[in-house]
């Protein structure tokens, strides 16, 4: 992208089409390989175009975190999947609204979440498919335990409106290099099996077993249980992919354009991207590592963030920026700074950026 941004104003988020056609081929041929179905998770891009071109490679359907964003997403997909607790009124009756037209399936773990999504698909004539969100060892949401949610199965196989679809699992506390996450993946993939067997005991079958992260997509194989998998960030990837070990820069489509706007702290140079660009998150993997990776001056570490201020420690780069030069970033976490943009810059190769809608921007409900 060298070059590519000159006219863009900064700080600004320029994606490189190249990478991202080069990131879907590659999950989208590893899942026809091993026969999984794929569902990416559209929190990353929030954008119907780059939906539309995941679901094109063979995407079954796309998986949001809210009912906004289904709404937004149904422009590129005819089969949602709401990886998220529904349990207001306002936001089941969205999601039942919006069966009208589109297959929709959302992922719960308590009886008040059914009971809820009942009244609203009771109320709108029409039927919601439900994945029982099985707690795997992240600890953020899911049934704990196999009996906690053969009950929660039975209490939706019993509810009018509903469909019980299957199972959902989440195994975000497994990371490191793909090839040292054998064990806990197996691991995984016994939990799953205690479940199923106990619902074919009890008559009640599952489907669908989605499950899956960008960290471990390239590893999901070996969890027999699964039929789909939901990664997110691989479509761009950012740097806790590439210290966790599943990325590498070349494959970190997404890169922040910054410019240096002082130069008047000896050692330091101050970018116009802070947090309101590339957020608060630090690395997972590499905790004390700063604020991002600045690919022009890798000896520099982005120390420290205010609002519209990025403190960066040029000591030991081998040259020094200067006021007015721009600095491309690999951000920690990329899914964030792409929802405080309401738009970013498409780069196809040999072409001037474009501007491209963050589409499913801010919607957070």
């Amino acid at each position: 992208m060298e070059g590519a941004d000159k006219f863009i104003p900064t700080p600004a988020i320029v994606i490189d089409a190249a990478v991202v056609r080069r990131n879907l081929d590659a999950m989208a041929a590893y899942t026809a390989t091993h026969h999984l179905k794929l569902r990416p998770h559209t929190k990353t891009h929030k954008s119907v175009k780059v939906g539309r071109m995941q679901v094109e490679r063979g995407a079954v359907g796309l998986t949001v975190a809210k009912s906004g964003e289904a709404q937004v997403m149904a422009a590129a997909a005819s089969d949602l999947l709401m990886a998220y607790p529904a349990v207001d009124p306002q936001r089941c009756m969205q999601l039942a609204e919006l069966t009208r037209t589109r297959t929709v399936r959302v992922a719960i773990d308590s009886a008040l979440a059914a009971d809820t999504l009942s009244s609203a698909a009771r109320a709108a004539g029409s039927f919601i498919g439900v994945l029982v969100d099985l707690d795997v060892g992240h600890h953020r949401t899911g049934a704990q335990s196999p009996e906690d949610a053969l009950r929660l199965a039975q209490h939706i196989s019993k509810m009018s409106g509903l469909r019980l679809d299957g199972l959902l699992c989440f195994p975000g506390h497994i990371g490191g290099a793909p090839e040292s996450q054998k064990p806990a993946l197996l691991a995984l993939d016994a939990l799953l099996d205690e479940v199923i067997g106990l619902w074919r005991t009890s008559g009640l079958d599952a489907p669908i077993v989605s499950g899956g992260s960008t960290p471990t997509a390239f590893r999901s194989h070996l969890v027999r249980n699964l039929t789909e998998i939901r990664p997110g960030t691989y479509v761009y990837n950012d740097l806790n992919c590439v210290r966790g070990g599943c990325a590498t820069l070349d494959d970190c489509a997404a890169r922040v354009v910054s410019t240096v706007v002082s130069t008047a702290v000896p050692g330091q140079v101050v970018l116009d991207a802070g947090t309101k660009t590339l957020t608060s998150d630090r690395c997972g993997p590499a905790p004390d590592s700063g604020h991002g990776y600045i690919i022009e001056h890798p000896e520099a570490k982005v120390f420290k963030l205010f609002e519209e201020h990025a403190q960066v420690d040029v000591r030991e780069c081998a040259t020094q920026p200067k006021v007015g030069d721009r600095v491309t970033l690999v951000p920690n976490h990329i899914c964030p700074c792409i929802n405080l943009m309401d738009r970013v810059w498409w780069h196809e190769p040999g072409e001037a950026p474009t501007p491209l809608p963050v589409d499913a921007r801010g919607k957070v409900s």
